[in-house]
């Protein structure tokens, strides 16, 4: 129930209170006995579950108190963090591999003195640094 529903069950019970002298005996027995039916109707006992801040989908296992469920969240994440670090290391080996290869390159080769003044050689080697 919602707090309007329980409000409006909170203000019907006053009213019944109220008036409940002045109701006919006939009107009273058969409130009683209406009672008495839906009490014997009542099934026993069952402990209730409230499943209260319960996300969609199996995320919610992730805020519960179980290890095994955030485990099964932290490992994939764990995983993916490193996978992304290894991707993002070998990258940077490339990258200073190949600058190493472009170095030795222009080191060991006998260039005229001219070639470093002409700036398309310039954008070659600026564009290889990268």
């Amino acid at each position: 129930m919602n707090a309007d529903d329980l409000n409006f069950a909170y203000k019907v019970r006053h009213a019944l209170n109220e008036h409940l002298d002045q109701l006919p005996a006939s009107t009273a027995d058969r409130l009683a006995s209406a009672r008495n039916m839906a009490v014997s109707r009542k099934k026993a006992h069952a402990p209730v579950r409230v499943a209260q801040g319960q996300l969609a989908g199996n995320i919610g296992a992730f805020f519960s108190s179980s290890m095994l469920g955030r485990l099964g969240v932290a490992v994939p994440l764990l995983a993916l963090v490193v996978g992304l670090a290894g991707i993002y290391q070998y990258e940077e080996q490339q990258r200073v591999a190949e600058l190493a290869e472009l170095d030795a390159a222009v080191l060991s080769d006998e260039l005229p003195l001219t070639a470093y003044l002409d700036q398309g050689f310039n954008a070659y080697l600026a564009q290889r640094g990268q």
